[in-house]
């Protein structure tokens, strides 16, 4: 499989999907603001935005992935392989999984209350009238959580299979959804635009299960469900997935923390400036770290299975270079230019200039570990192929440690930014634990094409930051204007970043003309 290619089909969707995410964030700030509305269902849509990254993003599929593929490739089937023998398992896992989710979606929406106020703090003091409606928008959203993890056990499937655009393409709804919520249903009143958007949730969530079950029948795959299995297969998958899940969003839940801290020791509108930083953050994370993980996981776990070591770490080492190619100015532009950014996608009408300028520092401080968040997701297939959950989620746990210790220091001094700058190094430790056990264990040597393309990629993105820091203040006087301005603004920004960080690129050698020639080969074969 070619690697690029594969990122590219998974990217563009993705692509498409978080641009629809940023129009609908910025309609959601145009409507609702930045106060108790906004961040009263920034934290009932939390908890299944987690769950969302670490089932559909992350546990589930790195636990399903490889039994899958074991099961088609004929190693562990009893009938010698191919597809019935993994829609078998597959159907084995959805007899367990459905009555656990069942069963999680009655618990959560019982313990709504103590949850909520787990992850708000009671929102710094608030009424009970207004504890009682951010309760409410969270019951609303609970049912996303079983919907979306149903959706991930297809996915998981079709993207065994290499037909990795269908999955990419289901949060594409999700945004759909919410835009119309917010185009049909808004209103002066910023609790009922809140409300409708908790309902747009979950909306979505049968939506995109509906796509994703109409998506593997056209496909072929066609499962019935049956009475509850509880045979080796089935266990081996639960034990996989738990930790699986801390590994895989030791993010998510550092996010988690983040907010929870933020909702109880700030002010009103703290959790939106995170959240609408973290939005902006999550564009690049999504593109790159999340299509690169959804092809890297299945790519690797068949060479492995197959015994092509070789060929495997070589994917891990394009792997991380294309992270670095696409990474390294992303964070630097992200931390340049946060400023005219978030002034043009959220500048609008509750969401003031007070507002555009704490988002534009909590993107600052995120954007300093947007290449950690990316290289998790980079090197953690290296683990889940070989079905070793367990170091991730112990280096995750740490992480975790170092998240809640560095909010607890930097929260009160720093207010909206600490939280952020928190999560970012603790990611980084992340990485750095995970990429040196790799190695020890002579599970990934850099290649010498990596060592030699690292630091000039690195040179690259520092001459673009340049450019843009002495460029930007063009920009500012037009990221105020109408739409079509503000867009036109922001894509010549764009545009100047990449043409500098293209020509670095190829003067720095980091990028050359050899590598332009195969494209265009490869391009013409295609």
């Amino acid at each position: 499989m070619n690697l690029a290619k594969a990122l590219a089909s998974v990217g563009g969707l993705t692509l498409a999907s978080r641009v629809l995410g940023l129009v609908r964030d910025s309609l959601f700030a145009r409507f609702v603001g930045a106060g108790f509305a906004s961040d009263a269902f920034l934290i009932a849509f939390r908890l299944p935005n987690m769950f969302r990254a670490l089932f559909a993003e992350g546990a589930f599929a790195s636990a399903f992935i490889p039994m899958f593929n074991k099961k088609v490739g004929g190693r562990d089937a009893a009938d010698g392989g191919g597809l019935p023998a993994g829609i078998l398992f597959a159907e084995q896992a959805l007899s367990v999984l459905l009555p656990v989710l069942i069963v999680m979606t009655v618990l959560l929406e019982a313990l709504a209350w103590p949850v909520t106020f787990l992850l708000s703090g009671n929102f710094n003091g608030v009424t009970h009238d207004q504890f009682a409606y951010a309760v409410m928008l969270s019951r609303i959203t609970i049912p996303y959580l079983a919907l979306i993890s149903l959706v991930s056990l297809l996915g998981g499937i079709l993207n065994s299979l290499n037909k990795f655009w269908v999955n990419a393409a289901a949060p594409i709804l999700l945004n759909l959804t919410l835009i119309v919520a917010l185009l049909g249903f808004h209103s002066e009143d910023p609790l009922i635009t809140a409300r409708n958007q908790a309902i747009g949730v979950s909306v979505s969530g049968a939506l995109q299960l509906a796509w994703l079950i109409w998506a593997c029948r056209a496909n072929g795959v066609s499962m019935r469900l049956r009475m509850p299995v509880w045979n080796a297969d089935v266990k081996q998958l639960l034990k996989l997935i738990l930790p699986a899940a801390a590994g895989a969003g030791a993010v998510q839940i550092n996010l988690v923390i983040s907010t929870a801290l933020a909702a109880s020791l700030l002010a009103h509108g703290s959790v939106t400036y995170i959240y609408m930083a973290d939005r902006l953050n999550q564009l690049p994370l999504g593109l790159i770290g999340i299509g690169l993980g959804t092809v890297l996981l299945p790519t690797i776990s068949r060479q492995l299975g197959a015994g092509q070591d070789a060929e495997a770490m070589a994917t891990q080492n394009r792997g991380l270079e294309l992270a670095l190619l696409l990474t390294l100015p992303a964070a630097v532009a992200l931390i340049v230019c946060g400023q005219p950014i978030a002034a043009a996608l959220f500048g609008y009408g509750k969401f003031d200039a007070n507002d555009v300028a704490r988002t534009a520092e909590a993107l600052a401080a995120f954007s300093i570990g947007l290449p950690s968040y990316i290289l998790v997701k980079v090197l953690t297939p290296g683990y889940y192929a070989r079905q070793d959950t367990r170091t991730p989620v112990r280096y995750a746990t740490i992480s975790m440690v170092a998240n809640l210790v560095g909010n607890l220091a930097l929260i009160v001094p720093l207010q909206h930014m600490g939280p952020p700058l928190a999560t970012a190094l603790a990611s980084t430790l992340n990485v750095a634990m995970l990429y040196r056990t790799l190695v020890k264990r002579g599970h990934f040597t850099v290649d010498a094409r990596l060592k030699r393309r690292a630091p000039r990629l690195a040179l690259a993105a520092v001459a673009m930051g340049v450019a843009l820091w002495f460029g930007q203040g063009l920009m500012v006087p037009y990221v105020q204007g109408t739409w079509l301005v503000r867009g036109l603004a922001l894509a010549v920004l764009v545009g100047a970043g990449c043409a500098v960080y293209g020509a670095a690129t190829l003067l720095s050698g980091a990028f050359t003309r050899d590598d332009l020639a195969m494209l265009r080969r490869r391009k013409r074969a295609a």
